[in-house]
């Protein structure tokens, strides 16, 4: 995807932000606004997606706005018809918006530096975003707060996936160096010896269950479950812990609220037994895919502070395996 020659939309903060829509409780940017900043045409634009259409599968990428949704974003006070480059002041179609996580995966068919400098100021500008979200969590209720961790765990989740097709291409990656600061290590994680986004580490590692997931970890929370999110449908899940008090502490009405949302995950809650100071996770349980992991955080606090997961060496697989067998008998936990 080569850019055109048109005039280039200066990108700062305030623009995109200008940009952004609230539609079907998300953030979203307009094609036409998106071919704008990239110096295309809408229609020129809208084909280079048509011609990687499976990468955009499912509203949670993409999806066209109904004519409802038109006449209330045309309320909008930074919205006019006629905005859009290549479209003309009277549209054919609705437009198409593309979600937060169908920006990055855009981020994956563009090329050249142009591409990769516009990019990175949608991203910063998606952080920052989260940014103030994070910092004036005391003001938000706790009902929208639920509903923001949610999707920004999702958000996460997608990203990962994102990130593991943009390996191979190097000025794509420099945009994804881009999204967390490099100089802090609040975001990262140490991972068999890698640095690595916390949030990733765990996505990437319940993902990989195919059959089970056990987790051993005295500290859980609403991120804890998020987390676990991550896993396949139909795997068993298992959270071992004696939920120590603090200020994150997994609540019953939390522990519910996940279950009424997820119905389709199928979580168990067991008592650890007060004898474990480490988290470890096991993967697929007595099959011949089992692993195990030391994790050094628990999830829902790791990168906070400088920590490790270490994946467990076939030689002492055995002593996790005893130690995780001895536990699934356990009673159940009541939060």
């Amino acid at each position: 995807m080569a850019e055109e020659n048109r005039e280039i939309v200066i990108v700062d903060n305030k623009t995109i932000q200008e940009k952004i829509y609230f539609i079907r409780g998300q953030k979203v940017m307009l094609d036409s606004d998106l071919a704008e900043i990239y110096g295309y045409e809408t229609k020129n634009f809208n084909r280079q997606v048509k011609n990687n259409a499976e990468k955009f599968e499912g509203e949670d990428f993409m999806f066209q706005l109904t004519d409802q949704e038109m006449v209330e974003l045309s309320r909008c006070k930074n919205f006019t018809l006629n905005r859009g480059t290549g479209r003309g002041s009277n549209i054919k179609y609705n437009p198409y918006a593309f979600t937060e996580q169908g920006i990055y995966m855009l981020m994956t068919v563009l090329r050249g530096e142009l591409a990769v400098k516009q990019s990175r100021a949608l991203v910063r500008t998606f952080k920052q975003m989260k940014d103030f979200i994070i910092e004036n969590q005391d003001f938000i209720g706790s009902k929208e707060l639920v509903q923001i961790i949610v999707q920004t765990n999702q958000n996460t989740k997608d990203i990962a996936e994102i990130k593991s097709q943009m390996a191979t291409k190097e000025d794509l990656k420099k945009v994804m160096d881009n999204f967390i600061d490099p100089d802090t290590y609040k975001h990262f994680l140490l991972m068999n010896g890698d640095k690595i986004e916390a949030d990733v580490a765990y996505t990437k590692i319940y993902k990989s269950a195919k059959k089970s997931i056990y987790v051993i970890d005295n500290y859980i929370g609403l991120k804890t479950l998020e987390l676990l999110r991550a896993a396949k449908d139909n795997v068993e899940i298992i959270v071992f812990s004696d939920n120590v008090k603090n200020k994150d502490m997994l609540t019953k009405n939390i522990l519910n609220d996940f279950r009424k949302d997820y119905p389709n995950i199928n979580l168990k809650m067991k008592i650890a037994g007060k004898k474990y100071h480490d988290r470890y996770i096991a993967i697929d349980y007595g099959t011949d895919s089992e692993a195990f992991y030391l994790c050094g955080a628990s999830s829902k606090d790791a990168g906070n502070k400088i920590s490790s997961i270490t994946k467990i060496e076939e030689s002492s697989k055995d002593m996790y395996h005893t130690m995780f067998g001895g536990m699934l008998s356990n009673k159940d936990l009541k939060i």
